[in-house]
């Protein structure tokens, strides 16, 4: 079993700046790869980005438009996303995953079926 319990999410005017963070925890050995997903109200899960722990390789969704980025404090089994010039439309809850496939690289780690276990989520809202 593993846990996660992400944090940061807050209210910021469009263009602020937000710095999530997801704590995992219990049995971590397995874990191959970490993911951010987020969903919007009435809409799906969307990936947002992920990293694998053997290469450190990032995987971004098309909208973050480097805008948003992943890392990782694997003494610690912390991951973060940074939240940077922060748009209406990135308003949704965030929530942090983790997979145990090590062969999944690339957009497959966008894909939620990808991952096995989630938070329960940080809710981001832009607005002015």
């Amino acid at each position: 079993q593993v846990q996660l319990v992400e944090s940061g999410g807050d209210s910021v005017q469009p263009g602020g700046s937000l710095r999530l963070s997801c704590i995992v925890s219990g049995f971590t050995l397995d874990i191959k790869h970490i993911g951010w997903f987020r969903q919007a109200p009435g809409k799906g899960r969307e990936g947002v980005s992920s990293i694998r722990r053997s290469d450190g390789s990032t995987v971004y969704g098309e909208f973050v438009k480097g805008r948003f980025t992943i890392s990782e404090d694997t003494a610690n089994n912390t991951a973060f996303l940074q939240l940077d010039s922060l748009k209406p439309e990135d308003t949704a809850t965030y929530f942090c995953a983790t997979g145990t496939n090590p062969y999944y690289q690339g957009d497959i780690l966008l894909d939620p079926r990808a991952f096995d276990y989630w938070g329960q989520g940080t809710q981001v809202t832009v607005s002015s």
